[in-house]
């Protein structure tokens, strides 16, 4: 089994989780300027896309990367076990550090493709594809980000087949399928995770409901997990993994901060991606303070990064 980058990570570490349009180059750079984790993943890719010649350079503007996210991995989805071989390869020659299977996403659309939080449904073909990426990764390490079941809670049956295959880590977002992130993720199951995976020399990193690194911290000695992955507490939160636990920021801060984002979105997606998508992060970087709800509401009415930073640059003004 080759451990690759992970063997070399002090622990515990801290890792930006992937999230579907939201995990991109832009997004990840912001975290390069204020406080970066230990590891980087992309946003999810379909592995069926990759082999498709009519997809491919579409999707290949997804696994962008720039040298200073290092390490990162590639997240990848589906269910066909030779294109997860073929996908294995294309990363490989892209010069990631590793590669993720997502065997844990709710996406009904995901799911309909038999991939995703289906495979954990699907015992023979979840290994199968493991082994079919490995094969196509060579030397590069294969890690898998799962949940705890589909309708029901099967770590214990479903964890010690994923561990037979040898993966470099593992991550376990402390819901069913079923849950969604309707109750509160389930970290007494972290640890056990920790104590079926002890003999094995594959990683555990939980996932669920944390919002800043103390409470990262907290869970780390309650379940002796090797890691901590962060998701949607980091959207417009680009200082979360700050080593002094700076939880407040200052109103002027984060909007500086959505103005470099949206700048940096320009950059990288001018011309492949629409100016909607940035509305998503306006919530994580326009809250805390009195004028957030107004200047919140205007920028959602905005069309283009023009009118945006406009807004923004008034709002500058008022706030210094």
């Amino acid at each position: 089994m080759s451990q690759g980058f992970w063997e070399e990570l002090k622990k515990p570490f801290f890792v930006l989780a992937p999230m579907h349009d939201i995990t991109d180059i832009a997004f990840r750079q912001m975290f390069i300027k204020y406080d970066r984790p230990d590891v980087f993943y992309t946003e999810f890719v379909s592995v069926d896309g990759l082999c498709s010649s009519g997809k491919e350079k579409l999707l290949l503007s997804y696994l962008k990367f720039e040298k200073n996210e290092k390490p990162i991995v590639a997240q990848i989805f589906g269910s066909k076990p030779e294109n997860f071989f073929k996908a294995a390869k294309i990363i490989k020659s892209l010069n990631f550090d590793g590669i993720d299977i997502n065997m844990g996403c709710p996406d009904k659309q995901i799911e309909k493709q038999g991939a995703g939080a289906s495979l954990m449904k699907n015992f023979n073909l979840a290994r199968e594809i493991i082994r079919a990426t490995k094969k196509g990764a060579d030397q590069l390490p294969v890690s898998i980000k799962t949940r705890i079941g589909y309708n029901e809670n099967i770590l214990t049956t479903w964890l010690p087949e994923l561990l037979a295959e040898k993966p470099a880590a593992i991550t376990i977002h402390a819901r069913t399928r079923k849950e969604l992130f309707s109750l509160p993720a389930h970290w007494e199951t972290i640890k056990q995770a920790v104590k079926i995976a002890k003999k094995s020399k594959t990683l555990i990193i939980g996932n669920g409901d944390i919002t800043n690194l103390k409470e990262a911290k907290v869970k780390i000695k309650e379940t002796d997990v090797d890691g901590i992955m962060i998701g949607r507490a980091a959207i417009g939160n680009p200082w979360i993994f700050n080593s002094k636990n700076r939880i407040t920021i200052l109103p002027k801060e984060k909007i500086i901060a959505l103005k470099e984002h949206i700048c940096l979105f320009n950059k990288y997606f001018s011309k492949t991606k629409k100016f909607i998508v940035l509305k998503k992060y306006f919530k994580g970087y326009l809250n805390g303070f009195p004028e957030a709800k107004t200047i919140r509401m205007k920028l959602m009415e905005t069309k283009n990064s023009k009118e945006a930073i406009k807004i923004i640059n008034q709002c500058q003004k008022i706030l210094n």
